[in-house]
């Protein structure tokens, strides 16, 4: 029997990204209306995390573990890349993205969660194999 995200891990998982959602669209839709032409890179990219959690969120929900593992390997590699860029060249980044400093402003929490929801996708395919 496959563990659904009408579990526990499943819900939780769901939630956070759902927040994630919110949270990044409400900040690149700030950031883009208020001051876009400050940080046009920084703010795309914003706008972009955005949606790779909406996606992630809708993909979780409905239980498309296809779109959801690649799109949490996109998020992984967005906040390695950006993360990365971030601190190495800090003046292509005036102005902090969702992923900046590997997720610093957001506690780590983006830097985390695509491995959790690897690990929990990959757990959850095993265990409807078992």
């Amino acid at each position: 029997m496959r563990t659904g995200v009408n579990t526990g891990p499943g819900r939780v998982l769901v939630a956070v990204y759902g927040i994630f959602a919110l949270a990044a669209s409400a900040r690149a839709g700030v950031q883009i209306a208020a001051k876009f032409s400050e940080a046009p890179l920084a703010y795309s990219l914003s706008a972009f995390a955005a949606v790779v959690y909406i996606v992630l969120t809708v993909a979780l929900a409905r239980g498309n573990e296809r779109l959801a593992v690649a799109a949490c390997l996109i998020e992984l590699a967005g906040v390695l890349v950006v993360g990365t860029l971030s601190i190495v060249d800090s003046q292509a980044f005036p102005h902090a993205t969702v992923w900046s400093g590997y997720g610093s402003g957001y506690l780590f929490i983006p830097l985390v969660l695509p491995v959790v929801g690897l690990v929990w996708l990959f757990g959850n395919r095993r265990r409807g194999q078992g």
